[in-house]
Protein backbone atom coordinates (compact mmCIF):
# COMPACT_ATOMS: atom_id res chain seq x y z
CA UNK A 1 0.00 0.00 0.00
CA UNK A 2 1.69 3.33 -1.04
CA UNK A 3 1.26 6.69 0.89
CA UNK A 4 -2.33 8.18 -0.10
CA UNK A 5 -1.88 11.95 -1.57
CA UNK A 6 -2.82 14.29 0.74
CA UNK A 7 -6.00 15.82 -1.27
CA UNK A 8 -7.81 12.28 -0.96
CA UNK A 9 -9.91 11.21 1.84
CA UNK A 10 -9.18 8.87 4.37
CA UNK A 11 -11.67 5.63 4.36
CA UNK A 12 -11.92 2.75 6.55
CA UNK A 13 -12.30 -0.89 5.71
CA UNK A 14 -15.15 -2.21 7.84
CA UNK A 15 -14.85 -5.89 9.65
CA UNK A 16 -16.84 -7.85 6.94
CA UNK A 17 -14.47 -6.45 4.65
CA UNK A 18 -11.52 -8.20 6.31
CA UNK A 19 -11.12 -11.66 5.61
CA UNK A 20 -8.09 -13.75 6.31
CA UNK A 21 -5.34 -13.64 4.65
CA UNK A 22 -6.38 -9.40 4.11
CA UNK A 23 -2.93 -7.98 4.06
CA UNK A 24 -1.88 -3.92 3.57
CA UNK A 25 1.47 -2.59 3.87
CA UNK A 26 2.88 0.63 3.63
CA UNK A 27 6.75 1.98 3.15
CA UNK A 28 9.16 5.37 4.47
CA UNK A 29 12.56 6.42 3.89
CA UNK A 30 13.83 7.52 7.61
CA UNK A 31 15.68 10.80 8.03
CA UNK A 32 17.80 12.20 10.85
CA UNK A 33 15.10 14.71 11.20
CA UNK A 34 12.60 12.20 11.67
CA UNK A 35 14.87 10.56 14.93
CA UNK A 36 15.09 14.00 15.64
CA UNK A 37 11.42 14.99 15.78
CA UNK A 38 10.59 11.76 17.65
CA UNK A 39 12.87 12.44 20.16
CA UNK A 40 11.03 16.01 20.43
CA UNK A 41 7.79 14.44 20.57
CA UNK A 42 8.30 11.74 22.93
CA UNK A 43 10.99 13.22 25.21
CA UNK A 44 13.12 10.12 24.67
CA UNK A 45 16.73 11.72 23.96
CA UNK A 46 18.75 8.30 24.47
CA UNK A 47 21.93 9.69 23.40
CA UNK A 48 21.89 6.25 21.43
CA UNK A 49 19.58 8.10 19.21
CA UNK A 50 20.47 11.94 19.09
CA UNK A 51 24.25 12.21 19.99
CA UNK A 52 26.84 11.04 17.13
CA UNK A 53 29.77 11.27 19.23
CA UNK A 54 27.90 8.93 22.16
CA UNK A 55 26.70 6.53 19.38
CA UNK A 56 29.98 5.82 17.51
CA UNK A 57 31.43 4.31 20.20
CA UNK A 58 28.11 1.95 20.83
CA UNK A 59 28.19 -1.34 19.60
CA UNK A 60 25.74 0.16 16.92
CA UNK A 61 28.83 2.41 15.44
CA UNK A 62 26.14 5.55 14.90
CA UNK A 63 23.09 6.95 15.77
CA UNK A 64 19.76 4.56 15.46
CA UNK A 65 16.15 5.38 15.35
CA UNK A 66 14.38 4.71 17.99
CA UNK A 67 12.32 1.08 18.51
CA UNK A 68 8.69 2.59 18.52
CA UNK A 69 9.72 4.50 15.25
CA UNK A 70 8.38 1.21 13.27
CA UNK A 71 5.49 0.73 15.71
CA UNK A 72 4.42 3.97 15.26
CA UNK A 73 4.25 2.88 11.26
CA UNK A 74 2.11 -0.10 12.23
CA UNK A 75 0.25 2.35 14.41
CA UNK A 76 -0.27 4.65 11.62
CA UNK A 77 -1.39 1.94 8.70
CA UNK A 78 -4.09 0.50 11.58
CA UNK A 79 -5.41 3.63 11.97
CA UNK A 80 -5.63 5.35 9.29
CA UNK A 81 -6.10 2.93 6.61
CA UNK A 82 -6.45 -0.62 7.28
CA UNK A 83 -8.88 -1.01 8.96
CA UNK A 84 -8.59 2.23 9.39
CA UNK A 85 -10.86 5.13 11.21
CA UNK A 86 -13.21 3.68 13.82
CA UNK A 87 -10.27 1.36 14.37
CA UNK A 88 -9.82 0.58 18.02
CA UNK A 89 -6.24 -0.27 19.06
CA UNK A 90 -6.47 -3.19 22.40
CA UNK A 91 -3.14 -4.71 22.05
CA UNK A 92 0.62 -5.05 20.10
CA UNK A 93 3.59 -7.06 21.16
CA UNK A 94 6.65 -6.33 19.49
CA UNK A 95 9.86 -7.65 19.16
CA UNK A 96 13.19 -5.72 18.42
CA UNK A 97 15.76 -7.66 15.89
CA UNK A 98 17.87 -4.81 13.85
CA UNK A 99 18.71 -1.51 14.28
CA UNK A 100 17.36 1.18 11.82
CA UNK A 101 19.32 4.28 10.84
CA UNK A 102 18.78 7.59 9.04
CA UNK A 103 18.73 6.14 4.84
CA UNK A 104 17.01 2.88 5.81
CA UNK A 105 13.78 2.46 4.15
CA UNK A 106 11.05 0.30 5.94
CA UNK A 107 7.99 -1.14 5.09
CA UNK A 108 5.73 -2.02 7.73
CA UNK A 109 2.67 -4.69 6.81
CA UNK A 110 -0.18 -6.25 8.48
CA UNK A 111 -2.20 -9.49 8.10
CA UNK A 112 -5.56 -10.60 8.86
CA UNK A 113 -4.57 -14.08 10.71
CA UNK A 114 -7.61 -14.39 13.11
CA UNK A 115 -10.97 -13.10 13.17
CA UNK A 116 -13.68 -13.08 16.08
CA UNK A 117 -16.72 -12.21 14.96
CA UNK A 118 -18.82 -11.61 17.86
CA UNK A 119 -16.63 -8.81 19.19
CA UNK A 120 -15.81 -8.18 15.76
CA UNK A 121 -11.85 -8.43 17.01
CA UNK A 122 -9.12 -9.05 14.21
CA UNK A 123 -5.67 -10.20 15.29
CA UNK A 124 -2.75 -9.31 12.84
CA UNK A 125 0.35 -10.42 12.10
CA UNK A 126 3.46 -7.45 11.89
CA UNK A 127 6.37 -6.73 10.17
CA UNK A 128 8.26 -3.92 9.32
CA UNK A 129 11.06 -4.97 7.27
CA UNK A 130 14.35 -2.86 6.09
CA UNK A 131 15.03 -2.23 1.83
CA UNK A 132 17.15 -5.66 1.79
CA UNK A 133 14.00 -7.41 2.64
CA UNK A 134 15.74 -8.23 6.81
CA UNK A 135 12.93 -7.89 9.48
CA UNK A 136 13.94 -5.23 11.59
CA UNK A 137 10.75 -5.27 14.07
CA UNK A 138 8.05 -7.94 14.63
CA UNK A 139 5.08 -8.38 16.28
CA UNK A 140 0.90 -9.16 16.47
CA UNK A 141 -1.78 -6.56 17.13
CA UNK A 142 -5.36 -7.00 18.16
CA UNK A 143 -7.79 -4.52 17.37
CA UNK A 144 -11.46 -4.00 17.08
CA UNK A 145 -12.72 -3.10 13.49
CA UNK A 146 -15.51 -0.65 12.75
CA UNK A 147 -19.02 -2.23 11.43
CA UNK A 148 -19.63 0.96 9.24
CA UNK A 149 -18.04 2.90 6.58
CA UNK A 150 -15.93 5.82 7.32
CA UNK A 151 -14.74 8.64 4.54
CA UNK A 152 -13.55 11.63 5.94
CA UNK A 153 -11.18 14.84 4.30
CA UNK A 154 -7.93 14.56 5.79
CA UNK A 155 -7.04 17.00 7.79
CA UNK A 156 -4.68 19.76 6.74
CA UNK A 157 -1.76 19.80 8.78
CA UNK A 158 0.88 22.23 9.54
CA UNK A 159 4.33 21.72 7.89
CA UNK A 160 7.25 20.92 10.54
CA UNK A 161 10.39 22.09 10.15
CA UNK A 162 13.56 21.18 12.42
CA UNK A 163 15.75 23.99 12.40
CA UNK A 164 19.12 24.49 14.64
CA UNK A 165 20.64 27.52 13.83
CA UNK A 166 23.85 27.08 15.69
CA UNK A 167 24.18 23.59 14.66
CA UNK A 168 23.55 24.73 10.59
CA UNK A 169 26.39 27.32 11.38
CA UNK A 170 29.00 24.22 12.83
CA UNK A 171 28.31 22.55 9.96
CA UNK A 172 28.93 25.66 7.52
CA UNK A 173 32.05 26.25 9.46
CA UNK A 174 33.55 22.35 9.53
CA UNK A 175 32.98 22.57 5.64
CA UNK A 176 35.16 25.66 5.66
CA UNK A 177 37.75 24.45 7.79
CA UNK A 178 38.09 21.12 5.45
CA UNK A 179 38.84 23.60 3.19
CA UNK A 180 41.61 25.45 4.66
CA UNK A 181 43.02 22.15 6.27
CA UNK A 182 46.62 22.19 5.07
CA UNK A 183 46.70 25.28 3.65
CA UNK A 184 49.01 28.14 5.49
CA UNK A 185 47.07 29.60 7.78
CA UNK A 186 45.34 32.25 7.38
CA UNK A 187 46.65 35.53 9.59
CA UNK A 188 43.66 37.48 10.52
CA UNK A 189 43.87 41.15 12.19
CA UNK A 190 41.46 40.91 15.37
CA UNK A 191 40.15 44.73 15.55
CA UNK A 192 39.29 45.91 19.23
CA UNK A 193 38.38 43.06 20.91
CA UNK A 194 37.86 44.12 23.84
CA UNK A 195 34.26 42.42 25.19
CA UNK A 196 34.06 38.61 25.76
CA UNK A 197 31.90 37.98 22.85
CA UNK A 198 34.07 39.33 20.35
CA UNK A 199 37.26 38.04 22.30
CA UNK A 200 35.53 34.55 22.12
CA UNK A 201 34.81 34.11 18.27
CA UNK A 202 38.67 35.20 17.62
CA UNK A 203 39.71 32.45 19.98
CA UNK A 204 37.61 30.21 18.50
CA UNK A 205 38.38 30.40 15.36
CA UNK A 206 41.98 29.66 16.32
CA UNK A 207 41.38 26.50 17.83
CA UNK A 208 39.54 25.47 14.89
CA UNK A 209 42.25 26.21 12.40
CA UNK A 210 40.94 29.01 10.54
CA UNK A 211 42.83 31.83 11.76
CA UNK A 212 45.53 32.55 13.30
CA UNK A 213 44.48 35.86 14.85
CA UNK A 214 46.57 38.86 15.53
CA UNK A 215 44.38 41.01 18.39
CA UNK A 216 44.61 44.65 17.92
CA UNK A 217 43.81 46.89 20.57
CA UNK A 218 44.34 48.06 24.28
CA UNK A 219 46.54 45.47 25.66
CA UNK A 220 46.11 45.86 29.18
CA UNK A 221 41.96 46.09 28.58
CA UNK A 222 42.10 42.81 26.07
CA UNK A 223 44.02 40.50 29.18
CA UNK A 224 41.83 41.80 31.89
CA UNK A 225 38.80 40.62 29.82
CA UNK A 226 40.18 37.25 28.77
CA UNK A 227 40.83 36.54 32.77
CA UNK A 228 37.30 38.08 33.39
CA UNK A 229 35.90 35.43 31.17
CA UNK A 230 37.89 32.25 31.65
CA UNK A 231 39.23 32.32 28.20
CA UNK A 232 42.91 31.50 27.58
CA UNK A 233 45.05 33.58 25.05
CA UNK A 234 47.51 30.74 24.35
CA UNK A 235 50.13 32.14 22.15
CA UNK A 236 48.15 34.81 20.30
CA UNK A 237 49.86 37.79 19.15
CA UNK A 238 48.74 41.43 20.28
CA UNK A 239 49.22 44.24 18.86
CA UNK A 240 49.33 47.26 21.47
CA UNK A 241 47.54 50.04 20.80
CA UNK A 242 45.93 52.72 22.84
CA UNK A 243 42.22 52.97 21.56
CA UNK A 244 39.75 52.15 19.02
CA UNK A 245 40.67 54.44 16.67
CA UNK A 246 44.09 53.42 16.48
CA UNK A 247 43.37 49.66 16.53
CA UNK A 248 41.24 50.54 13.32
CA UNK A 249 44.10 52.12 11.60
CA UNK A 250 46.74 49.85 12.91
CA UNK A 251 44.49 46.64 11.51
CA UNK A 252 44.51 49.10 8.09
CA UNK A 253 48.13 49.04 7.71
CA UNK A 254 48.80 45.35 8.55
CA UNK A 255 46.39 44.39 5.67
CA UNK A 256 47.62 46.60 3.58
CA UNK A 257 51.20 45.77 3.76
CA UNK A 258 49.98 42.28 3.37
CA UNK A 259 50.87 41.08 7.22
CA UNK A 260 47.55 40.02 7.71
CA UNK A 261 44.91 38.85 5.09
CA UNK A 262 41.51 39.38 6.83
CA UNK A 263 40.42 42.01 9.09
CA UNK A 264 37.80 40.58 11.63
CA UNK A 265 35.39 43.34 13.50
CA UNK A 266 35.74 43.21 17.11
CA UNK A 267 33.80 45.42 19.89
CA UNK A 268 34.22 48.87 18.21
CA UNK A 269 31.41 50.50 15.70
CA UNK A 270 31.77 49.55 12.14
CA UNK A 271 32.18 53.05 10.86
CA UNK A 272 35.24 53.34 12.78
CA UNK A 273 36.48 49.96 11.09
CA UNK A 274 35.55 51.13 7.68
CA UNK A 275 36.64 55.05 7.92
CA UNK A 276 40.08 53.69 8.39
CA UNK A 277 39.73 50.78 5.37
CA UNK A 278 38.59 53.40 3.20
CA UNK A 279 41.21 55.98 4.43
CA UNK A 280 44.22 53.58 3.48
CA UNK A 281 44.59 53.62 -0.68
CA UNK A 282 46.37 50.52 -0.98
CA UNK A 283 43.04 48.64 0.21
CA UNK A 284 40.91 50.11 -2.06
CA UNK A 285 40.09 48.11 -5.09
CA UNK A 286 38.27 49.73 -8.25
CA UNK A 287 34.30 48.34 -6.56
CA UNK A 288 32.66 49.89 -4.43
CA UNK A 289 33.07 48.47 -0.62
CA UNK A 290 30.19 46.30 -0.17
CA UNK A 291 28.65 44.39 2.51
CA UNK A 292 27.02 40.49 2.13
CA UNK A 293 24.87 38.25 4.75
CA UNK A 294 24.69 34.62 4.05
CA UNK A 295 21.98 33.48 5.23
CA UNK A 296 20.37 29.65 5.89
CA UNK A 297 16.44 30.02 6.17
CA UNK A 298 14.28 27.40 7.92
CA UNK A 299 12.00 27.53 4.77
CA UNK A 300 14.31 27.85 2.08
CA UNK A 301 16.07 25.23 0.26
CA UNK A 302 19.37 26.51 -0.31
CA UNK A 303 21.32 29.06 1.15
CA UNK A 304 20.91 33.04 0.08
CA UNK A 305 22.95 35.65 0.20
CA UNK A 306 21.79 39.32 1.01
CA UNK A 307 23.56 42.28 -0.01
CA UNK A 308 23.49 45.64 0.68
CA UNK A 309 22.79 45.86 4.33
CA UNK A 310 25.06 47.36 5.96
CA UNK A 311 27.17 49.70 4.29
CA UNK A 312 25.77 51.67 1.18
CA UNK A 313 22.87 53.51 2.56
CA UNK A 314 21.36 54.90 -0.66
CA UNK A 315 23.19 53.20 -3.62
CA UNK A 316 22.90 54.44 -7.31
CA UNK A 317 23.24 52.88 -10.19
CA UNK A 318 26.82 52.52 -10.74
CA UNK A 319 27.68 51.62 -6.99
CA UNK A 320 24.42 48.80 -7.43
CA UNK A 321 26.60 47.13 -10.44
CA UNK A 322 29.57 46.91 -8.07
CA UNK A 323 27.28 45.76 -5.50
CA UNK A 324 25.92 42.97 -7.54
CA UNK A 325 29.69 41.99 -9.01
CA UNK A 326 30.91 41.39 -5.31
CA UNK A 327 28.16 39.09 -4.72
CA UNK A 328 28.16 37.11 -7.39
CA UNK A 329 32.31 36.70 -6.98
CA UNK A 330 31.53 35.31 -3.32
CA UNK A 331 28.96 33.16 -4.43
CA UNK A 332 31.13 31.21 -7.27
CA UNK A 333 33.90 30.51 -4.18
CA UNK A 334 30.92 29.33 -2.41
CA UNK A 335 30.26 26.64 -4.92
CA UNK A 336 27.94 28.42 -7.01
CA UNK A 337 28.33 28.14 -10.86
CA UNK A 338 26.16 30.89 -11.81
CA UNK A 339 24.38 32.40 -9.50
CA UNK A 340 20.96 33.28 -9.74
CA UNK A 341 20.44 37.24 -8.66
CA UNK A 342 16.66 38.64 -7.91
CA UNK A 343 17.02 42.39 -7.69
CA UNK A 344 14.50 43.33 -5.37
CA UNK A 345 11.80 46.40 -5.50
CA UNK A 346 8.26 46.51 -3.44
CA UNK A 347 6.75 45.35 -6.93
CA UNK A 348 7.83 43.60 -10.38
CA UNK A 349 6.70 45.91 -12.66
CA UNK A 350 9.17 48.62 -13.96
CA UNK A 351 7.59 52.03 -12.85
CA UNK A 352 8.99 55.27 -13.50
CA UNK A 353 8.15 56.87 -10.14
CA UNK A 354 10.27 53.82 -8.23
CA UNK A 355 13.62 54.37 -8.68
CA UNK A 356 14.23 50.64 -7.60
CA UNK A 357 12.18 49.51 -10.08
CA UNK A 358 14.77 51.64 -13.00
CA UNK A 359 17.52 50.13 -11.29
CA UNK A 360 16.75 47.26 -11.83
CA UNK A 361 15.78 47.11 -15.42
CA UNK A 362 19.21 48.80 -15.86
CA UNK A 363 21.08 46.04 -13.91
CA UNK A 364 19.73 43.69 -16.15
CA UNK A 365 20.65 44.85 -19.46
CA UNK A 366 23.75 45.85 -17.69
CA UNK A 367 23.99 42.16 -17.90
CA UNK A 368 23.05 41.37 -21.14
CA UNK A 369 25.57 43.45 -22.55
CA UNK A 370 28.85 42.00 -20.27
CA UNK A 371 28.81 44.68 -17.86
CA UNK A 372 28.08 42.14 -15.17
CA UNK A 373 29.40 39.15 -15.68
CA UNK A 374 29.06 35.17 -14.29
CA UNK A 375 25.73 35.72 -13.15
CA UNK A 376 21.99 35.41 -14.16
CA UNK A 377 19.82 38.32 -13.07
CA UNK A 378 16.45 39.08 -13.21
CA UNK A 379 14.03 42.37 -11.83
CA UNK A 380 12.50 44.32 -10.55
CA UNK A 381 11.19 41.08 -8.22
CA UNK A 382 8.94 41.53 -5.57
CA UNK A 383 10.32 39.74 -2.47
CA UNK A 384 7.49 37.29 -2.47
CA UNK A 385 7.79 36.04 -6.25
CA UNK A 386 11.44 36.44 -5.77
CA UNK A 387 12.00 33.50 -3.67
CA UNK A 388 8.40 31.91 -4.20
CA UNK A 389 8.11 29.74 -7.66
CA UNK A 390 4.12 29.75 -6.53
CA UNK A 391 3.63 33.46 -5.92
CA UNK A 392 6.07 33.92 -9.25
CA UNK A 393 2.97 31.86 -11.34
CA UNK A 394 0.33 33.09 -10.09
CA UNK A 395 1.81 36.71 -11.05
CA UNK A 396 2.50 35.67 -14.08
CA UNK A 397 6.01 36.02 -13.95
CA UNK A 398 8.27 33.40 -16.41
CA UNK A 399 11.79 34.28 -14.69
CA UNK A 400 14.92 31.50 -14.29
CA UNK A 401 15.53 33.73 -11.41
CA UNK A 402 11.88 33.83 -9.43
CA UNK A 403 11.45 31.08 -6.74
CA UNK A 404 15.60 30.01 -7.02
CA UNK A 405 17.56 32.93 -6.70
CA UNK A 406 20.79 32.33 -4.92
CA UNK A 407 21.02 36.16 -3.94
CA UNK A 408 18.79 39.12 -3.46
CA UNK A 409 19.96 42.82 -4.06
CA UNK A 410 18.00 45.04 -1.57
CA UNK A 411 17.19 48.28 -2.62
CA UNK A 412 19.07 50.20 0.12
CA UNK A 413 20.67 49.81 3.38
CA UNK A 414 17.16 50.67 5.60
CA UNK A 415 15.42 47.41 3.84
CA UNK A 416 18.31 44.91 3.65
CA UNK A 417 18.64 45.39 7.09
CA UNK A 418 15.25 45.05 8.52
CA UNK A 419 14.70 42.18 6.07
CA UNK A 420 18.06 40.43 7.95
CA UNK A 421 17.15 41.01 10.82
CA UNK A 422 13.64 39.77 10.48
CA UNK A 423 15.06 36.47 9.02
CA UNK A 424 17.47 36.33 11.80
CA UNK A 425 15.11 37.05 14.96
CA UNK A 426 11.73 36.13 13.33
CA UNK A 427 12.62 33.39 10.78
CA UNK A 428 15.39 31.39 12.88
CA UNK A 429 17.30 32.09 9.66
CA UNK A 430 21.67 31.08 10.51
CA UNK A 431 24.07 33.77 9.27
CA UNK A 432 27.23 35.25 9.27
CA UNK A 433 28.46 38.63 7.13
CA UNK A 434 31.74 39.97 5.44
CA UNK A 435 32.64 42.92 3.83
CA UNK A 436 33.89 43.08 -0.08
CA UNK A 437 35.27 45.33 -2.05
CA UNK A 438 38.49 45.92 -0.43
CA UNK A 439 41.70 43.91 -0.30
CA UNK A 440 41.24 42.21 2.06
CA UNK A 441 37.91 40.11 3.19
CA UNK A 442 36.12 41.58 6.67
CA UNK A 443 34.28 39.69 8.83
CA UNK A 444 31.90 42.16 10.04
CA UNK A 445 28.84 41.24 12.74
CA UNK A 446 26.78 43.20 14.83
CA UNK A 447 27.26 43.70 18.72
CA UNK A 448 24.21 41.64 19.33
CA UNK A 449 25.87 38.77 17.15
CA UNK A 450 26.79 35.54 19.49
CA UNK A 451 30.15 33.79 19.61
CA UNK A 452 28.78 31.09 16.74
CA UNK A 453 27.89 33.79 14.19
CA UNK A 454 31.15 35.28 14.73
CA UNK A 455 32.96 32.56 14.39
CA UNK A 456 30.95 32.10 10.87
CA UNK A 457 31.96 35.25 9.74
CA UNK A 458 36.05 34.42 10.45
CA UNK A 459 35.42 31.12 8.58
CA UNK A 460 33.79 32.71 5.77
CA UNK A 461 36.40 35.19 5.64
CA UNK A 462 39.24 32.57 5.93
CA UNK A 463 37.39 30.60 2.71
CA UNK A 464 37.46 33.64 0.53
CA UNK A 465 40.95 34.94 1.68
CA UNK A 466 42.18 30.99 0.19
CA UNK A 467 40.48 31.66 -3.20
CA UNK A 468 42.01 35.02 -3.13
CA UNK A 469 45.55 33.65 -2.72
CA UNK A 470 44.93 31.97 -6.32
CA UNK A 471 42.94 34.75 -8.32
CA UNK A 472 41.35 38.16 -6.55
CA UNK A 473 38.17 39.10 -8.29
Amino acid sequence: MNPIPSSEPITNLTFDELPLGARARVSRTLTQDDIVAFALVSGDVNPAHVDPEYANATRFHGTIAHGMWAGAMISSLLGTEFPGPGTIYEGQTLRFHLPVRAGDTLTAEVIVTARDTERHRLTLDCQVTNQTGATVVSGEALVRAPMQKVSRARAALPQMHLFDPDARLARWIDGWAADLAGQPPVQCGVVHPCDATSLAGALAAARRGLIVPWLIGPEARIRAVAEQAGLDLGDARIEAVEHSHAAAARAAELAASGQVEVLMKGSLHTDELMHAVIATPALRTKRRISHVFRFDIPTYPKPILITDAAINIAPTLEDKADIVASAIDLARVLGVERPKVAILSAVETVNPKMVSTLDAAALCKMADRGQIAGGLLDGPLAFDNAISAEAARIKGIRSEVAGDADILLVPDLESGNMLAKQLEYLAGAAGCGIVLGARVPIALTSRADGEASRLASAALAARLALAWRERRP
